[in-house]
């Protein structure tokens, strides 16, 4: 039942940006955490920058200073800005969601996943 839409994706060339929009959808009760993780071909899904419930963030050393985390509760969105690009940042990003939702009359919580979207970073 749950969704997450990921959008925001593309081509850019190095030190050009993007900002990378997930919006979940469904029978949600609330929102743990939300976060974005990337991979590329090759190696291992790693953790970009997560946003807790309580608002606070965390990010990969390799992209301190340079992409930022938001959210926004009423719409259930969370965002990543990315600037000063890489050709390093190259990879699918994935839209992670730590959700308690509502199944009849209980509740539960779970993890899901976005499908992913594409950006590319031009040397």
């Amino acid at each position: 039942q749950v969704q997450l839409a990921e959008s925001g994706g593309g081509l850019v060339q190095t030190g050009g940006s993007l900002r990378l929009t997930c919006a979940a959808s469904g029978s949600i009760d609330s929102i743990n955490a939300m976060g974005w993780y990337r991979q590329a071909p090759g190696k291992q899904r790693e953790l970009v920058a997560a946003i807790t419930s309580g608002g606070s963030t965390n990010y990969a050393d390799s992209v301190k200073g340079r992409f930022t985390i938001s959210r926004d509760n009423n719409k259930n969105t969370v965002y990543l800005q990315m600037n000063s690009l890489k050709p390093e940042d190259t990879a699918v990003y994935y839209c992670n969601a730590d959700l308690t939702i509502r199944v009849i009359f209980a509740t539960s919580r779970k993890d899901y996943w976005g499908q992913g979207t594409q950006v590319t970073v031009s040397s």
